[in-house]
């Protein structure tokens, strides 16, 4: 098992394109742990705040599903806290394994992945216009972020990395405030370029602001616009969240692939 990856990883990607976008691109940067048997398996985290990474193909056998079960158990296991993104036929044969080895563990989240050929207006206009944000902005922006992360279940992000996420939203790539009718920031949305992929995302709504149609309007802005400059738009949702994923599919998302987030937990998840 080596601890880098090469071109073989990246075309063994392709096979699921969409879903594991995100890892594709976190592997092209600075990593926390990389393992990779250049052929069913790569296991990537890109910080500890964020869940574990782990790619495998379809149809794996349960030789091979143990192997992913051990790389994960000596490296990064869920004992300690860790969480994976792995796929649905894998995460069952985790959550067995982790009861017999004395854990309590279940789904902390089931995510669909989306992409978006063509986007269609939502039937709906919102009040208000979209604002792509300035430096000037940063402060409101980590604000959001500190909003937004403890809805995911993120619960331990610090200040500090709210402000860096923001700031890599403005600067490196764009981030987008809604603004209503009254001028308040009520939605945002910004993106993740990937060579001619951008993930679209954070999406947060401020809570009093919800069920306004402002975050669908928002996406249908930003994803437009990124078709406009080549881009090929998609997103992740939670999958348990039916009127994320209604909204999505109204304005063009075409559903992709299925991921599921497992980890150590007090009351089981399960279904």
């Amino acid at each position: 098992m080596d601890n880098f990856v090469n071109e073989q990883d990246f075309e063994l990607l392709k096979q699921d394109d969409c879903t594991f976008q995100v890892l594709d691109r976190i592997l092209k940067g600075p990593c926390d742990i990389i393992r990779s048997d250049h052929e069913k398996l790569i296991l990537c985290s890109s910080e500890p705040c964020y869940p574990v990474w782990i790619w495998t193909p379809d149809g794996l056998t349960e030789a091979e599903k143990e192997a992913a079960w051990q790389l994960a158990e000596s490296c990064r296991p869920l004992a300690e806290g860790y969480r994976y993104n792995i796929k649905e036929e894998l995460a069952e044969y985790f959550l067995d394994r982790a009861r017999e080895a004395g854990l309590q563990a279940g789904y902390l989240m089931r995510m669909y992945a989306y992409d978006c050929p063509e986007p269609t207006a939502p039937e709906k206009t919102a009040d208000g216009e979209m604002y792509k944000c300035t430096p000037e902005d940063l402060e409101e922006a980590a604000d959001l972020y500190a909003r937004f992360y403890p809805d995911i279940g993120e619960t331990d992000v610090t200040r500090e990395h709210c402000l860096e996420r923001a700031e890599s939203g403005i600067n490196d790539n764009e981030f987008f405030f809604w603004k209503n009718a009254d001028g308040k920031t009520v939605a945002c949305c910004g993106y993740k370029q990937n060579g001619d992929t951008a993930t679209v995302g954070p999406v947060f709504t401020v809570e009093a602001y919800r069920r306004k149609h402002y975050a669908q309007n928002l996406v249908y802005r930003v994803t437009k616009r990124l078709l406009e400059k080549g881009f090929r738009a998609m997103l992740y949702t939670d999958a348990g969240y039916a009127a994320s994923n209604e909204c999505y599919r109204k304005i063009g998302y075409i559903l992709r692939g299925r991921l599921c987030t497992v980890a150590q937990t007090e009351n089981e998840k399960r279904e």
